[in-house]
């Protein structure tokens, strides 16, 4: 018998299994066997022609609707073209040149697989020398329902598949396989499969090879669904409860301390969100085991003064805490408005300060020696009690007295081993907050985040101005030139102005993009500061007062210009996304994206979040080449239709590959995530975290469950599992 161990040259032989593994990374016969059809072509249910987009790689079920040998022009030799059709009224030519006695076989009326790229030659799709597999000679197509059946079943699968591997050897080989394979232990406990009535792995896995028919497809898709879910979520529950009964230190809540005169201190009241998520967070904060909570919210919701309540009571409480921020220009910027909050109880041992309070310091990588070391000085004797910084603060020599809490701004701007380093700076773990301001979905919050408790600022803080978004569309030219016109008149009423760009531009070191595949026309270079501000100086904003920003410039440059802008002394800046966390310059208005194709949802969302921070309305204008019709457009024009987060985070997921949202684009593997949606299996994410927090309450190791141990070792490996752990 065959098992999910077994390799593939033992199944197939050496020559078939080499190419699996040469052009599928498949090796074993758990490998072919989880390598799932992308797809299903249903008798007389064909792939319709007119949707196919030029570059594409197909497969198509078509019928040979004409055939013609036509000698070559420019060249020696002949050309063989065969006209396909798929029943919708659409047809497509396949070419192969020199290869006429494929015309004996490719006649009238043979209905196939046919599988290439489709290309374009002369304003007609074509398929250049595709791979084909014929089903009966001169059947028509229910004629040949017996040999499809002995190929595929009912159901014919599509697989992702490689140019020397076609999807139909594909099912080929995994008919072979399901012949002898013995289907590995049912990883999924009886009791789970009985509540959620799911049926067993064997019957799972050949049915979604070999469907009998839809309803049964859909079941065994259900199920496998669940494997995938059930791993991650008994992964997240296990992290879960090992950090609940994890040793840490209790930071209870002070009376009277730096805290409560800091409350007293503020020039306005906090939002009901803020008083309820600072109340989570100080009860977490009082355990003697350590927080990892997840803190989302809206741009300008108020998360940085709910992490600094945090960071006080902490304090407080004999504590330091470290806020990490991505960005020199975000460090200190966060250093700056931290300071000016607290006032006198952040400036101990100073002239003017509270004796009774603390210090605060900052540590990024451009701080000179004497600076670096005074700094680090007060970090490692505890005089600092707050200490903001850059990945600066993960070097070694960089030592804390009693490191408490934590804080991680715009986290997914850090990799889990950049946050261990910081962790493992404390004496006893230490508590962690993380922010994003980035909405996530439900059930990503429930997947990738699942082993951190999670809170939700969705309130706007009195004050805040609404932003209102367009585009500016490439079919009205016109449109532009009102665009910088507007900007004119917001600076002339006494504003200030960004305008962001995706590249730097000359002599910035930056990598090229890709150059653009066959068949695909060429793309122009994103616009660059460094070009765009030299034209709107001499253009359409000469006369106003312009400077650039980006991530290249010397620190203490970016500093300047930053200071500048927020005293008022800049009209407008010319920037790349280094604005797009943290800065806040209420008197800014208005926020003009070139190229703002170039960006995801989220970014859009971020970027414009930076405009309508005081008590003048704000205005996003989105420039594009993209026009009507296209994904790029679609995606800009949600963008501008709403400004709700959490909507925008949706469409976001929409577009992405949902392996890439646990990771495996980075990690360079095949996605786990083969078959479930966290777009749309919301509930079957959430029916798994409560049977796996059940069974892991009661059994944390799964001593009782060796089957799914396994299935969750090997399905949650240790590089995956650090995509998966984002405290």
């Amino acid at each position: 018998m065959t098992t999910i161990d077994t390799p593939l040259e033992k199944v197939l032989g050496a020559k078939t299994a080499k190419a699996l593994a040469d052009h599928l990374e498949l090796h074993t016969a758990g490998d072919l066997v989880y390598h799932f059809p992308r797809r299903y072509d249903e008798r007389g249910e064909h792939t319709d022609m007119r949707g196919l987009q030029i570059g594409e790689q197909v497969t198509l079920l078509a019928q040979v609707q004409g055939i013609a040998v036509k000698p070559m022009r420019q060249r020696r030799g002949n050309m063989l073209e065969v006209t396909i059709g798929d029943g919708s009224g659409a047809t497509l030519t396949c070419t192969f040149f020199n290869q006429a006695w494929r015309e004996r076989e490719l006649r009238k009326g043979r209905w196939g697989l046919f599988a290439g790229k489709v290309t374009d030659f002369r304003g007609k799709r074509q398929l250049n020398g595709p791979a084909y597999q014929l089903l009966s000679a001169d059947a028509t197509q229910d004629e040949a329902a017996e040999e499809i059946e002995e190929f595929a079943g009912a159901l014919i699968p599509v697989y992702p598949a490689a140019q020397a591997v076609p999807t139909w050897v594909i099912a080929k080989c995994v008919r072979t396989l399901l012949d002898t394979f013995e289907a590995p232990p049912d990883p999924l406990p009886a009791p789970v499969r009985a509540n959620r009535n799911l049926i067993g792995i064997g019957k799972a896995l050949h049915e979604i090879h070999r469907p009998s028919s839809q309803e049964s497809l859909q079941v065994a898709k259900y199920r496998l669904k669940w494997d995938e879910a059930f791993a991650v979520q008994v992964t997240l529950a296990q992290r879960r409860k090992k950090a609940a009964e994890s040793p840490g230190r209790a930071r209870p809540r002070k009376e009277g301390g730096i805290l409560a005169k800091f409350d007293a201190g503020l020039p306005y009241e906090l939002t009901d969100g803020q008083r309820s998520v600072g109340e989570e967070i100080a009860a977490d904060l009082a355990q003697a085991h350590p927080m990892h909570r997840l803190l989302q919210g809206e741009v300008g919701s108020g998360k940085t003064l709910v992490s600094v309540r945090a960071m006080l009571q902490v304090v407080d409480a004999g504590g330091q805490a470290a806020l990490l921020a991505p960005t020199e220009v975000l460090a200190t910027q966060h250093f700056r408005g931290i300071s000016a909050q607290l006032g006198a109880p952040g400036r101990a041992g100073e002239i003017d300060g509270d004796p009774a309070g603390t210090q605060l310091t900052l540590v990024t990588g451009s701080l000179g020696a004497v600076a670096k070391r005074n700094a680090l000085a007060k970090v490692a004797d505890g005089t600092a009690g707050i200490v903001v910084g850059t990945h600066a603060l993960l070097y070694e020599g960089v030592d804390f007295h009693d490191l408490g809490l934590v804080v991680v701004d715009e986290q997914h701007r850090f990799g889990v081993e950049q946050r261990d380093a910081l962790r493992a700076k404390a004496a006893t773990p230490p508590h962690v907050l993380v922010m994003t301001a980035t909405p996530i979905p439900r059930t990503v919050a429930m997947t990738v985040y699942g082993d951190l408790e999670t809170s939700v600022l969705s309130q706007l803080p009195r004050g805040r101005s609404p932003i209102a978004s367009h585009v500016v569309p490439p079919e009205k030219p016109a449109f532009l030139d009102r665009a910088w016109r507007r900007l004119r008149e917001e600076v002339q009423a006494g504003h200030q102005a960004y305008v962001v760009c995706p590249r730097i531009g000359t002599g910035a070191n930056e990598e090229e993009e890709e150059p653009p595949g066959d068949n695909e026309p060429a793309r122009r270079p994103p616009l660059a500061v460094m070009e765009v501000a030299p034209i709107l100086e001499e253009g359409p904003l000469h006369g106003l007062r312009i400077a650039v920003l980006h991530g290249k410039l010397p620190a203490d440059e970016k500093d300047a210009v930053m200071r500048r802008f927020a005293a008022g002394d800049l009209d407008v800046l010319v920037a790349t996304t280094v604005i797009e966390v943290g800065v806040d310059v209420p008197n800014a208005t208005v926020m003009v994206i070139m190229d703002a194709d170039r960006f995801g949802v989220s970014q859009l969302h971020q970027l414009r979040g930076r405009v309508g921070r005081g008590s003048a309305a704000g205005i996003c204008l989105l420039v594009t080449e993209s026009v009507e019709g296209t994904a790029a457009r679609e995606r800009l024009d949600a963008v501008a239709s709403t400004t709700d987060g959490f909507k925008l985070s949706e469409i976001d997921l929409e577009q992405r590959r949902e392996g890439d949202v646990l990771g495996a684009s980075q990690s360079g593997k095949h996605s786990h995530l083969r078959l479930l949606s966290l777009l749309r299996d919301t509930k079957l994410i959430t029916d798994a975290r409560a049977e796996a927090a059940d069974l892991v309450g009661d059994d944390p190791d799964l001593s009782k469950y060796p089957a799914l141990a396994a299935s969750v070792a090997a399905f949650v490996d240790e590089e995956r599992a650090e995509y998966l752990e984002k405290g």
